[in-house]
């Protein structure tokens, strides 16, 4: 039974700390991913304080206490694999509220011991739900520990529109650090920071194309929800953040598919991350592969450190099946979301929401 013990804060925070927010730097990737390739924009969020979700954390706190929805010093409770759980800590301790996450058992050690190190209440699931796996099990937690807390706040990073606003200043960077952009390619897991950044980047360069980037067993963008090892992207409910009408494709990839670019980032470039960071890495050389000339950019949201116990270590591959030796080196073209399932990396020109109405479902 969880009590209602609190980490604790000081109701005026720390706004000294909003000043090291963002202003990440872009680094030129060449390595070869698997293949050769001219070379793509990496925008290095892992570099920035609490990475690339504090400045989704910091807006969607901000939006709540603007609106009254946050009063002074509450807690703040969220569900989350970890990354936005990093985020809100820091957006806690600068803005005066201390932190309650609900994450499961497959959460990292190490990440365990970073978010209690900077003063979160971590509460743990030991299952998964039968429909909707970590994540629904995640949230049904939260909703008890919202009833043992009546004076928390729930920022719902899936369907809060700040956390999508929290990207612009991101977006504004990347015009600052780029002459010309053609291929932007974001991977997909709240919807954020996709949908953050396309609209002011197209209207900086309207013929910007969107690459989207998910995870093989996610059901963002129409696939059958199966069991994800890779943590960070992907889904297994459908975020209304999404901005479906943006995207110009998608692509699914596998977990021997973004293992293997972490290794080749972190052999050959110095710079890597974990699965989000692995998957777009590969998907954003292949797109500056097929369009040459064409400037592209992407976004690493965080760096390798959370995952040297599992994407760079070999005992961790081996035990979960993972080769990354026989990574794919092209994806397998779909013509719909719905035509085939995604074991590996795919790529499909066809964005449809999964929940729109069509004839069949429309009463």
């Amino acid at each position: 039974m969880t009590t209602a013990v609190l980490p604790t804060a000081h109701a005026v925070g720390n706004r000294e700390l909003l000043a090291l927010l963002g202003r990440t730097p872009l680094a030129r990737v060449t390595v070869d991913l698997p293949c050769p390739q001219p070379g793509f924009w990496a925008k290095l969020e892992g570099l920035g304080v609490g990475g690339m979700k504090a400045r989704a954390a910091v807006s969607m706190l901000l939006g709540a206490k603007e609106r009254g929805e946050l009063r002074p010093g509450a807690p703040v409770v969220e569900s989350t694999s970890g990354t936005l759980g990093i985020g809100l800590a820091f957006a806690g301790q600068a803005l005066g509220h201390p932190v309650v996450l609900v994450g499961d058992i497959e959460l990292e050690p190490s990440m365990r011991r970073l978010l209690r190190a900077h003063g979160v209440r971590l509460e743990l699931v030991d299952r998964p739900a039968v429909e909707g796996g970590w994540q629904a099990a995640r949230l049904a937690r939260l909703r008890e520990l919202r009833a043992l807390l009546p004076d928390a706040y729930w920022p719902d990073q899936y369907n809060n529109p700040d956390n999508k606003e929290g990207y612009a200043s991101l977006a504004a960077e990347l015009t600052t650090q780029l002459d010309h952009l053609d291929v932007l390619v974001c991977s997909v897991g709240t919807g954020g920071h996709s949908a953050g950044i396309v609209g002011p980047l197209r209207r900086h360069w309207p013929g910007l194309r969107l690459i989207g980037v998910d995870s093989t067993g996610s059901t963002i963008f129409g696939q059958p929800a199966r069991p994800r090892l890779m943590r960070g992207l992907g889904s297994s409910i459908h975020p209304r953040n999404v901005a479906y009408d943006a995207f110009d494709e998608v692509h699914w990839v596998g977990p021997a598919e973004a293992a293997d670019a972490c290794r080749r980032l972190a052999r050959s470039s110095f710079v890597s991350g974990g699965w989000s960071t692995g998957a777009v890495a590969l998907v954003a050389a292949w797109a500056a592969r097929v369009h040459p000339g064409a400037v592209v950019a992407t976004v690493f949201p965080d760096g390798p450190h959370r995952y040297l116990g599992s994407v760079f270590d070999d005992d961790f591959t081996t035990a979960h099946g993972i080769d990354p030796a026989r990574a794919a080196t092209r994806p397998v073209e779909m013509p719909h979301p719905q035509a085939a399932e995604a074991t590996g990396w795919a790529r499909c020109r066809t964005v449809t929401d999964p929940l729109a109405p069509t004839p069949e479902r429309t009463p």
